[in-house]
């Protein structure tokens, strides 16, 4: 499992691009975490899954709601990565109102998530694999801050929690 002070792992994510633009197309585009995440700081969150009674109603929107505040703070950008795919998170991200705020990434097979050592089977409840719920400070690649739920709920992932991390480790 990723720790403070691991680097981000190795892998590509996806997310759906609606607009097309340089370079871009229309649907999904992956993307090298890695690279993505160089020189930036990123406040980053895990969900089950998209359209989810806890993510939908909780979570999420605790990042779209601070997603000002977070910026102020010295984020670059928000993630939210879920085990769905980028088409599934596009059409989340436009049900809850993200744009410009959370970028809606998708991890489709959960490789990613195996690799950060947070997946959680749910498998005996029809839901597959899916990501464990959590929160992380990421600055250029590294991990500064993590916050892993240790039950059910959004208690120690929600934004308001990161946003504090990062204003002490600012200060």
């Amino acid at each position: 499992m990723i720790q403070v002070g691991s680097p981000l792992p190795a892998g590509a994510l996806s997310e759906y691009v609606a607009v097309e633009g340089e370079g871009c197309t229309i649907g999904p585009a992956a993307f090298d975490v890695q690279k993505e995440a160089a020189g930036k700081t990123i406040a980053l969150f895990a969900v089950p899954g998209a359209f989810t009674p806890g993510c939908s109603l909780q979570h999420l929107p605790g990042y779209v709601q601070n997603a000002d505040a977070l910026k102020a703070a010295g984020v670059d950008e928000i993630w939210c990565v879920s085990v769905n795919d980028a088409f599934v998170m596009g059409a989340w991200g436009k049900d809850q109102h993200t744009a410009g705020k959370v970028r809606m990434i998708g991890d489709g097979s959960a490789d990613w998530t195996r690799a950060v050592g947070l997946p959680l089977d749910l498998s005996a409840r029809g839901l597959g694999v899916r990501s464990q719920r959590y929160s992380a400070l990421v600055v250029d690649g590294v991990v500064k801050a993590l916050n892993v739920e240790p039950t059910p709920g959004v208690d120690v992932s929600r934004a308001e929690v990161l946003l504090d991390q990062l204003r002490q480790l600012r200060a």
